[in-house]
């Protein structure tokens, strides 16, 4: 698959087939982080789907010495006023005790040059208001709050009605 040296310590891969349960591993250590871990339902079968049948997001690992220390997980989003595809960064997330050494910053940048490549006219992503450390990293590196947009969700119940309210 897709390997990626960075440096003589850190490399990017894209996930592979074996990566699923590491995935899960890692979306449950970023819910714990956010305080959200009782909201995490993803299955192993529901990700293996999502990333390697349907090819509907993406996800890189970060590796420090050989070991799995963090992951993005983005998909490709479309700005009409813009007429092209952009990226949207679902999820970023290094290891407490790995933070600190720019990769966090090395992930943002490869998903951005991924961007470029790809043509894509915007990076977007959401970070929760109370966390302070992530929204000042990334402003840090360039990105813009959208105080004028609030973001909305229709999910579980309420969109199972939305569905069969027309």
């Amino acid at each position: 698959m897709h390997h990626f040296q960075i440096t003589e310590h850190i490399r990017l891969r894209f996930a592979e087939k074996k990566d699923i349960a590491l995935l899960l591993e890692f979306i449950r250590k970023l819910a714990e982080y956010e305080h959200l871990l009782d909201q995490v339902e993803a299955t192993e079968a529901g990700l293996r789907q999502a990333v390697l049948e349907d090819k509907s997001v993406e996800v890189i690992f970060c590796e420090y010495a050989g070991k799995p220390v963090g992951f993005a997980l983005f998909f490709t989003n479309f700005s009409t006023f813009l007429g092209k595809p952009g990226i949207y960064i679902e999820d970023l997330f290094v290891l407490p005790e790995f933070r600190g050494k720019g990769l966090g910053k090395i992930i943002l940048a490869f998903i951005a040059e991924l961007a470029v490549e790809r043509n894509c006219g915007r990076l977007e992503l959401a970070c929760l208001d109370w966390n302070e450390p992530s929204i000042g990293f990334y402003k840090n590196q360039g990105a813009q709050p959208l105080s004028e947009w609030t973001s909305y969700r229709v999910e579980g119940k309420r969109l199972k009605a939305l569905a069969h309210g027309w």
